[in-house]
């Protein structure tokens, strides 16, 4: 055989292989929230994106548009990989420092909220892309001030009050059991999904009032906060259209909210590493670009085939002439 041909035989072996492998480690996304305890972004969405009844979801609507609300189940960091505390600055935590879902970082006494006492407690977290992953829970601790932005410091990071890893999706929804600690008023739980397939992350907030207190009614004579209340299974069909997010685990057209880089193949860290803040690397967009992942995978397809396709013909190619070579 040439040299040119055991050349570009050696490279199309050595290439295909690569590139299917490649291929197979780009992950799918993986979307969802807080069913109950409901989320701040889900009881927005509920009451409907373009009329909210609350005045605490109007203002969301105001600070952050109508969009956020039809992505409600996109807040997430696609290469988080457990560095939570370290891409989410105190303030932002509800939105994980994503721009589109800002509303949510409100600093208001007025969310509205679930109302649920200590003890156990069954949480459902509604999941759109299941995927393996560690979900856990945190509360705020005592003395919590919902008045105030969100800091990580408001937080008990060292005791989470439900820890689930890989629980089976059942008819749209996690389901796993917690504990919650003794609290009064109101308080607000924290969740982190942490997919243990991707470096991706989900995040949410959910506004809970303990014993049955004050539902959060703002001074000055406005309306009292509602109770929260999950959006229906219709109305969740009925926004996928306005949504950017791609509900069945596959990306979508939106650079911020759902696709992931290649190099989600990297290990992951647990979802409780939280590292300080102030670290100097920080993402500028919280999902990267999401062009890279579904690029690289269209990429890798095409070069797998190309591969298979050289090395097909530059075996024809030597067989062919070692029959005329034989005559």
């Amino acid at each position: 055989m040439p040299a040119r041909r055991k050349a570009a035989a050696v490279a199309a072996v050595g290439l295909a292989p690569f590139a299917l492998t490649a291929l197979a480690a780009a992950p799918a996304s993986a979307h969802g929230s807080m069913g109950d305890p409901v989320s701040r972004v889900s009881q927005c969405y509920a009451e409907g994106p373009e009329s909210p009844r609350s005045d605490a979801c109007r203002a969301a609507v105001a600070a952050g548009g109508t969009q956020a609300l039809y992505d409600w189940n996109g807040i997430r960091i696609g290469d988080a990989n457990g560095r939570h505390q370290e891409l989410i600055p105190d303030g932002r935590l509800c939105s994980a420092n994503n721009d589109e879902f800002k509303g949510l970082d409100l600093a208001r006494a007025d969310w509205p909220a679930t109302s649920v006492s200590s003890g156990s407690y069954t949480f459902k977290y509604r999941v759109t892309a299941p995927h393996k992953g560690t979900f856990k829970v945190y509360l705020t601790k005592p003395g919590y001030d919902p008045a105030q932005p969100l800091a990580w410091d408001d937080l008990d990071l060292s005791n989470p009050v439900a820890t689930a890893t890989d629980p089976v999706a059942s008819g749209g929804f996690y389901t796993f059991s917690g504990t919650l600690p003794e609290r009064s008023g109101r308080q607000l739980l924290y969740a982190v999904w942490q997919r243990s397939d991707s470096p991706e992350a989900f995040y949410s907030c959910s506004d809970v009032t303990f014993g049955g207190g004050d539902s959060g009614a703002p001074a000055g004579g406005a309306s009292p906060a509602p109770s929260a209340s999950a959006p229906s299974e219709e109305q969740i069909e009925d926004g996928t259209e306005k949504s950017t997010i791609e509900h069945h685990g596959h990306g979508d057209d939106d650079a911020g909210t759902s696709a992931e880089p290649v190099a989600a193949a990297s290990e992951s860290r647990p979802a409780d590493d939280v590292r300080p803040a102030g670290s100097s690397q920080h993402l500028a967009e919280t999902g990267g670009d999401g062009s890279t992942s579904y690029l690289a995978m269209g990429g890798t397809a095409t070069l797998a085939a190309g591969a298979a396709l050289l090395f097909g013909s530059v075996r024809r190619r030597a067989a062919n002439g070692g029959a005329r070579h034989g005559r």
